[in-house]
C-alpha cells in the first residue's frame, strides 16, 4: 500500500502521537506536552496582576462524524469545526481561548493523509485563536470523535453570565439568522452527492459556506470589557433554544422578536421564496451551528455598544427586546404570534 493510502491501523497509537507531536511543531514550533497531567501558564494571558479574581473558564462540546459533519464537508473543516465550536462559548462569555485539550476517537481505516488534513484544520483554528494546543488522548472507535475541551483566564468582572435580564432590555446579535438554515437545508436535502454544492447553488455560497467554514467574532471579548452587556449566549444550538435557555436562567422574563432586516440574512429570504420554506424554519427551528452571538443589554447601553463594534469593525443588530410575560413572540408587520418549537436537541 502507498504511504498516500497508508490507514491508521498499519501505524499505531504511539505514531499517532508522534504525527500530532511533528504536524503541531512543524506549524506552530510548539510541541504537545508530554506528561502525565497538562500544563499551560497563566502569566501569559494578558491580564494585568491586581487584587481581582482570575476565574478559568472551560468549555467542551463533542464533535460526532456521524451526527455533526455533512458528507460535503472534508477533513480539514471537519477539524477547523471541532475547535470553533468549543470556542465560541468561551468569547461570546467574554473570554479569549488560551489553551485546548482534545481527545480524538479514530476508526482503524481512517487514511493517515485524512487524518492529517484534520489535523490541519484544528490547528489553522487554534492558530486563528493565537491558543496553544497542549495535548489529549487517542482511542480506537467505529467513527471520527473530536472532544476538544478548550479553557481561558478572565477577571471575574468581565465575565458575561446568562442574567441578570430585565423587561426593557435589548435583544441584539452579532450577526443575522438564516445562513445555516439554507446551507444545512441545501447540504443535507438538496445538493447531488458528488457535485460541488456551492457551483449547484451558487446563489447561496455564503449560506453553504457558514456550515463548512463557520467564522465567530471577537464581540464578545470586546463588550465583556466594556461592561455593557447584562447576559450572553451563542446560537450554536439555534435561535428558538438558545432564547428558552437564557428563561431557564431568568424565569420571570420572556422575548419579543421582530422578523425584519435586522435579523433576517436576504439569502435566507431568498432561498424561502424559491424554495418554498417557511423562514420561520430557516431561522428558529430548523437550524443551529450558526454560532452568531447574542447579548442583552439595556437600551442605552445597546446605542454606545453598537458604536464601539462598528470602530472595529463589526456589526451590532437589535433583534427584539425582553419581556414581562414567560413567554417568545414573534413581530412581523405588526403581528404577534407564539414562536413554538425549541431548536435543536440530541436524542430527539
Amino acid at each position: 500500500m502507498t504511504p498516500k493510502n497508508k490507514k491508521l491501523r498499519e501505524v499505531g497509537e504511539s505514531e499517532i502521537i508522534q504525527l500530532i507531536d511533528d504536524l503541531l511543531f512543524k506549524r506552530t514550533k510548539k510541541r504537545l506536552i508530554r506528561d502525565d497531567a497538562f500544563y499551560s501558564k497563566i502569566e501569559h494571558v494578558s491580564i494585568k496582576r491586581d487584587t481581582e479574581s482570575l476565574v478559568l473558564c472551560l468549555n467542551s462540546d463533542m464533535l460526532v462524524s456521524t451526527t455533526d459533519v455533512p458528507q460535503q464537508m472534508n477533513y480539514r473543516q471537519m477539524g477547523y469545526k471541532a475547535v470553533i465550536m468549543n470556542s465560541s462559548d468561551l468569547i461570546v462569555k467574554g473570554v479569549s481561548p488560551q489553551g485546548i485539550i482534545i481527545s480524538l476517537g479514530l476508526p482503524p481505516e481512517l487514511r493517515v493523509a485524512h487524518f492529517k488534513s484534520m489535523l490541519n484544520g484544528i490547528i489553522d483554528a487554534c492558530e486563528s485563536f493565537e491558543m496553544d494546543y497542549i495535548g489529549g488522548d487517542i482511542n480506537e472507535t467505529q467513527e471520527i470523535i473530536i472532544n476538544p475541551t478548550v479553557f481561558g483566564v478572565q477577571k471575574e468582572k468581565f465575565i458575561i453570565h446568562r442574567e441578570p435580564i430585565n423587561p426593557g432590555d435589548v435583544v441584539v446579535a452579532n450577526g443575522k439568522f438564516g445562513l445555516t438554515g439554507v446551507g444545512l437545508d441545501i447540504l443535507l436535502n438538496k445538493s447531488e452527492k458528488g457535485s460541488d454544492p456551492i457551483e449547484q447553488f451558487s446563489s447561496y455560497k455564503r449560506s453553504i459556506k457558514s456550515v463548512l467554514s463557520p467564522h465567530i467574532g471577537s464581540e464578545g471579548i470586546i463588550l465583556a470589557q466594556s461592561q455593557l452587556v447584562n447576559a450572553s449566549i451563542d446560537s450554536s444550538d439555534g435561535l428558538l433554544r438558545s432564547l428558552h435557555e437564557l428563561m431557564r436562567s431568568n424565569p420571570q422574563i420572556g422575548f419579543e422578536i421582530t422578523l425584519n432586516n435586522a435579523l433576517i440574512d436576504n439569502e435566507a429570504t431568498q432561498y424561502s421564496k424559491e424554495f418554498d420554506i417557511p423562514l420561520k424554519k430557516l431561522i428558529f427551528t430548523g437550524a443551529g451551528e450558526e454560532f452568531i452571538q447574542l447579548f442583552i443589554m439595556s437600551k442605552d447601553a445597546y446605542k454606545k455598544a453598537k458604536k464601539l463594534i462598528e470602530q472595529t469593525g463589526g456589526h451590532l443588530f437589535s433583534i427584539g427586546k425582553v419581556i414581562n410575560e414567560t413567554e417568545i413572540y414573534g413581530i412581523k408587520k405588526g403581528q404577534k404570534f407564539v414562536l413554538s418549537g425549541r431548536g435543536y436537541e440530541h436524542f430527539s
